[in-house]
Parts: C-alpha cells; sequence; structure tokens
C-alpha cells in the first residue's frame, strides 16, 4: 500500500491548486497563478503578457502608450520588418487552442497568431506554471507558412518602468556595444546596470550566458533562457539586449534565440523560463547567490 505522509498530501494539493489560470470577466484576459505570483495574458490584443505580480506588487510597465507595456514577442532581425512591430504578431488576436480552452481550472494557456502574409510566418505561445520551482515556462515557436526557406530567430521584449531599479546578466563589461552608452560595472560575476535617465534612447547588446535579471522595488525577475554561441544570433542582434526609453519611461529587458532556417512547414521552438522572487535587499553579491539557484 501506497502511504502519504501529511506533509507529502498537503504538498500536492498545494500543487494542484496553485497553479492554475484564471479568466476574467472579459475571456480573452487569462491569468495564471504560481503561488504568491501571477501572469496575466491578453489573448485578443498580440498575445501580450499584460501584467507580472508578486501577490498585489507589480513588475511589468503598466504604461498605456504604444510599445512601453508588457512583454511581447517579435522575430528577429528587426531589419526585415523595422518598425512599427508586426501587426498579425504584436497587436491583433490570437486564436486559443483547444488543449488550452476548458472551463475547468489550468495552468495551461497555448495560443497562435494569424499568419503575417508579407513575412511568411506565424506564431505560438505556450504558457504554463511549473509548481516545482516556482516559474512560469514560456515556450515560443516560429513557423514558416511559406513556400521558400526563411531563416528567422525569436526575440522576446519585456518591458519594466524605470524606478531605479538593477539590469544585470553575465557577460564581460568590456564587450557590451556600442560601447558607452550606459554605465555597466563588472562585479560578483557578471555586468551591472542601475537605471538612470537620458535625453536620448539608448540600447545595448551582449553576449550573454542564458540569463537575464532586473531587480526593482523588492522583486526579482530573473528570465533563464538556452545560451547562445556567438555565431548563433540574427546578424546585427545578440542574445541580450537592454533598450531604456528616454527620460524615466520605460526600459525594455530582451534576450533572443538562435537563428534557424525553417524549411516551408517546419518551425523553431524556444523556451524562456520567469522567476519573480521577493527580495529585501539589492546587495550584489546576495542577488547573484538568488540567480545561481535558478540558472542550470
Amino acid at each position: 500500500m501506497i502511504r502519504f505522509s501529511l506533509f507529502t498530501f498537503t504538498f500536492l494539493l498545494c500543487t494542484s491548486l496553485c497553479a492554475v489560470a484564471q479568466e476574467s470577466d472579459n475571456q480573452d484576459v487569462v491569468t495564471l497563478k504560481n503561488g504568491d505570483v501571477t501572469m496575466t495574458v491578453n489573448v485578443a490584443k498580440g498575445g501580450k503578457i499584460l501584467s507580472l505580480k508578486h501577490q498585489d506588487k507589480e513588475m511589468l510597465s503598466q504604461l498605456r502608450w504604444p510599445e512601453s507595456y508588457g512583454s511581447t514577442f517579435w522575430t528577429s532581425p528587426q531589419k526585415e520588418w523595422n518598425w512599427p512591430p508586426v501587426s498579425e504578431f504584436d497587436k491583433q488576436p490570437y486564436t486559443r487552442q483547444p488543449s488550452s480552452i476548458s472551463h475547468q481550472p489550468s495552468n495551461i494557456l497555448s495560443i497562435t497568431s494569424p499568419v503575417c502574409q508579407r513575412l511568411g510566418l506565424s506564431m505560438g505561445k505556450d504558457f504554463a506554471a511549473d509548481a516545482a520551482d516556482g516559474a512560469f515556462v514560456i515556450t515560443y515557436s516560429i513557423k514558416n507558412e511559406g513556400s521558400e526557406p526563411r531563416r528567422v530567430a525569436p526575440w522576446e521584449v519585456t518591458r519594466v518602468e524605470n524606478t531605479g531599479g538593477l539590469i544585470f546578466f553575465d557577460a564581460p563589461v568590456d564587450s557590451i556595444w556600442p560601447a558607452g552608452l550606459m554605465s555597466f560595472e563588472a562585479a560578483d560575476g557578471a555586468a551591472w546596470f542601475t537605471t538612470d535617465e537620458a535625453p536620448h534612447n539608448r540600447k545595448v547588446n551582449a553576449d550573454g550566458r542564458g540569463w537575464l535579471a532586473y531587480c526593482a522595488n523588492g522583486l526579482l525577475l530573473v528570465k533563464v533562457f538556452r545560451d547562445l554561441q556567438a555565431d548563433e544570433p540574427a546578424p546585427g542582434e545578440a542574445e541580450v539586449q537592454v533598450y531604456v526609453n528616454r527620460g524615466k519611461a520605460h526600459i525594455e529587458l530582451e534576450s533572443q534565440g538562435p537563428y534557424t532556417l525553417l524549411q516551408p512547414g517546419e518551425q523553431l521552438t524556444w523556451t524562456v523560463r520567469w522567476y519573480l522572487l521577493p527580495v529585501a535587499t539589492t546587495d550584489k553579491a546576495q542577488l547573484m547567490q538568488q540567480v545561481r539557484q535558478l540558472i542550470p
């Protein structure tokens, strides 16, 4: 006979109840819950992540002018579509897949974009809550819907408000390019940038080591993804990117996957694990200790 201790039973019950999806009155807005952390996705507006909270404390930008809030997913390199972001991927309604349409609570949401005829591509986003380690696991896909081979890379863009936080990742400071745009400091095995204010937009690139972190307002966001070799990003792009909007508006924490050749009908997948933790310190050594517990 299999025996369960009270602790084991409590843990299993908590796991089954804590990692669930909740729908608001608006059926297009879905909230995934994992313990004290919630992630809210708007299926009807580009499949964007609108909110990431620990209890009632928000991490993502809630500004409401275009391209200043939430988290989105694009194709790379940007030179193939320039600006503004591709509407089919960034603005138009996504379709929920049957596996994630249910009247019962679930910890999974699967959505797909319309086909962008101009690029011959479509996107998918699979969201899941991993109760075992507290992560939200997002698996992105890009499919070649055209009749010719296409090369493309995945690109996640997450916006936070510029409130005097710390951005850090594993890369030599002198390798961050263009040089001199932001004042990075090397400490405790990472490159650190204390967010500041400038009258112009700034963006830097780095060959990271598979993670990117941001600490502000008592919260630590850590995103973990596959570490790329130096020749794997799309031309002119990078594994880790940081964009700071002029003034003190918003910041973009960006990561990219490998530049991949897709034959007609083929698709790539790329996974990012999101962790949101409460922290009571901005000490760099202590923050790095937290990150090291999460990265492979």
